[in-house]
C-alpha cells in the first residue's frame, strides 16, 4: 500500500480523502468543521481521526492540499469592452479558481476605486486593449490603482495590451507587480493560461500566508491551488483521459452549494451547424462559471428571485404563500437538513430550479437576427447540447433519492430552444465528494486519479 492524503480546506468544512495510489483505490473520506478562526490545525486532525475511525491508522507517504477557506481566492479584474478583455479578464480569474468580486469595464472612476478599496480584493488582474490596440484604458486604470489608500495593499497582474504593460508598472511604482502576456492578444484570440498560472503562484505565494495555512506547511507535503482550480483539473482529466486510458470525452459538471453553485464544461462548445454563426470572444475549451446568488442555503433567495415562488411551487407541489417563508427560515439556518417529506420537497425544488438557472448562465444562446441578406444563427457562448457525459457534485445531490430527476433541468429542452444546455449522455454522480480531491492528485499520478474516478464517480442508476 502506498496511502496518499488529499486535503480540502473549506470555508466550512474541511474535507479529507485517503487513497491508495498503488492499487489505485479509495481508503476513505471524512470532514470536521474548518477552524479558520483559530488554528486550522484542529479541523484538520479531527477530520483525521474520523477518517482513521473507519480506515484504521494509515502512514502517508505525501499530503497534498487545496483550500476556498477564509472566502477563497477573491479578485477583482478591469478590462476595456465588457463583451471582449472585461469578459476576457472574468473568465481568466473564474479559470484560476477565484471568485470575482468586482468587474469593471472601460475607465476606472473614483467611486470604483472607492469601491475596490472596501472590497479588499487579494489580487487585482489589470487588462484592456489588444496587443498594438488602446493604450488609453489600460495606463488610466493603472494609474487610478496607483492612488488607492492604501499604496501597494494587493499584487497587480498586469494581462493587457504589451505595448502599455511597462508604462502601467512604472505607474504602480510601490506596489508588488506582475507582468504576463496579454489574455486578449487580439481580436477573436484568448490567451489566459499565462495569466491563470501567475494567479496560481500567487495563491501559493501570498494567499496561503495571509489565510494562516502555512502552519500546516510542516504536516503537508503542499498547498497547491484554489479548491475551485482543483475541481476543474480533476474534471480535465476526466474528460480527456490519461495516457493511453481514455476519459469520459466532452462533459459539463454542476457543483451544488449551499452559497454558490458552479459550473464547468470541458468541451469545445462550438457552433454544430454551418447556418450558426459565432459571436463574442472564443470561450475556453475548459471554462468555469460560479452563481454567487445561487444556492441551497445561504443563497437560497437568489434561486428564489430567479425562479420565482410559482415556479417553486410548480416544482414542489407547495401552497405558493407557504414558498417564501420556508426560504427565509432556511437562509437564516443553513445547517438546516430535511426533516418532513415538505422539506424534502422544498430542496428538490431549489436544487433543479438552481441546476437549471446555473446552467442557463453557463451555456451560449441562439437567436435569430436579420440582416439585409436574410435572417442568420447567432451563436453567443458555449454550445453544449452535444457533450457525452453531465456530472454532479455537491451535498444536495449526492444525497438526494431524486438526483437524476434533479440532472433533467440542467438539460437542453425544446422549450427554450435558445438555451444550449446538455441534450443526452449519461449522468454521473460523485457520492463521494471527491472531484477535489483527484484535481490534487492528477497533478503527480494522473493514471491513479482518473482509475479511482471511474471507480468512485457512478452513472446514476448504477
Amino acid at each position: 500500500m502506498e496511502a496518499v492524503l488529499l486535503i480540502d480546506f473549506g470555508s466550512t468544512n474541511t474535507k479529507v480523502t485517503a487513497v491508495d495510489v498503488a492499487e489505485e483505490r479509495l481508503l476513505g473520506t471524512a470532514a470536521a468543521f474548518t477552524t479558520v478562526e483559530t488554528d486550522i490545525g484542529e479541523g484538520l486532525a479531527e477530520a483525521l481521526d474520523l477518517l482513521q475511525k473507519d480506515t484504521g491508522p494509515l502512514s502517508f507517504s505525501k499530503r497534498f492540499a487545496c483550500s476556498s477557506a477564509a472566502g477563497g481566492l477573491r479578485m477583482v479584474a478591469s478590462g476595456l469592452v465588457p463583451a471582449l478583455t472585461a469578459e476576457a479578464a472574468r473568465l481568466t480569474a473564474l479559470g484560476a479558481g477565484a471568485k470575482v468580486v468586482g468587474l469593471y469595464s472601460y475607465e476606472l472612476t473614483e467611486e470604483d476605486i472607492l469601491e475596490i478599496e472596501a472590497l479588499k480584493p487579494d489580487i487585482f488582474l489589470l487588462t484592456g486593449g489588444v496587443d498594438g490596440g488602446n493604450k488609453e484604458c489600460i495606463l488610466h486604470n493603472a494609474k487610478m490603482l496607483g492612488s488607492m489608500n492604501p499604496p501597494g495593499a494587493f499584487p497587480v497582474l498586469i494581462a493587457g495590451n504589451r505595448s502599455a504593460a511597462g508604462s502601467c508598472e512604472k505607474l504602480l511604482a510601490g506596489w508588488q507587480v506582475i507582468r504576463c502576456a496579454n489574455v486578449l492578444p487580439q481580436l477573436g484570440k484568448l490567451n489566459i493560461e499565462p495569466a491563470q498560472e501567475q494567479i496560481r503562484q500567487l495563491f501559493l505565494e501570498r494567499i496561503i500566508h495571509a489565510r494562516g495555512l502555512s502552519r500546516e506547511q510542516e504536516l503537508i507535503s503542499g498547498i497547491l491551488m484554489p479548491t475551485p482550480s482543483a475541481v476543474k483539473q480533476g474534471l480535465e482529466l476526466f474528460s480527456e483521459g490519461a495516457g493511453a486510458e481514455a476519459g469520459l470525452g466532452e462533459l459539463a459538471a454542476i457543483d451544488l452549494g449551499g452559497a454558490t453553485t458552479d459550473v464547468y464544461s470541458v468541451a469545445s462548445g462550438l457552433p454544430q451547424t454551418g447556418d450558426v454563426v459565432l459571436k463574442g470572444i472564443p470561450e475556453p475549451f475548459s471554462k468555469r462559471t460560479v452563481e454567487g446568488d445561487i444556492g441551497m442555503r445561504y443563497s437560497a433567495g437568489g434561486v428564489l428571485e430567479a425562479a420565482g415562488k410559482e415556479r417553486l411551487a410548480a416544482l414542489s407541489g407547495l401552497d405558493p404563500r407557504e414558498i417564501e417563508a420556508k426560504i427565509a427560515y432556511l437562509t437564516g439556518h443553513p445547517e438546516k437538513m430535511p426533516q418532513t417529506g415538505e422539506d424534502e420537497k422544498l430542496d428538490y425544488a431549489l436544487a433543479a430550479a438552481a441546476i437549471e438557472t446555473a446552467m442557463e448562465r453557463h451555456t451560449g444562446t441562439i437567436e435569430e437576427v436579420y440582416t439585409p441578406t436574410g435572417p442568420v444563427f447567432v451563436q453567443t457562448g458555449k454550445d453544449l447540447r452535444g457533450v457525452s457525459s453531465l456530472v454532479l457534485t455537491g451535498g444536495a445531490v449526492i444525497h438526494n433519492k431524486r438526483a437524476g430527476d434533479i440532472a433533467g433541468y440542467a438539460r437542453y429542452t425544446e422549450k427554450k430552444p435558445a438555451s444550449l444546455g446538455p441534450a443526452a449522455g449519461e449522468v454521473y454522480i460523485d457520492k463521494s465528494y471527491i472531484l477535489a480531491a483527484m484535481g490534487l492528485l492528477g497533478e503527480s499520478q494522473p493514471k491513479a486519479a482518473l482509475s479511482i474516478m471511474k471507480k468512485e464517480i457512478q452513472k446514476y442508476g448504477t
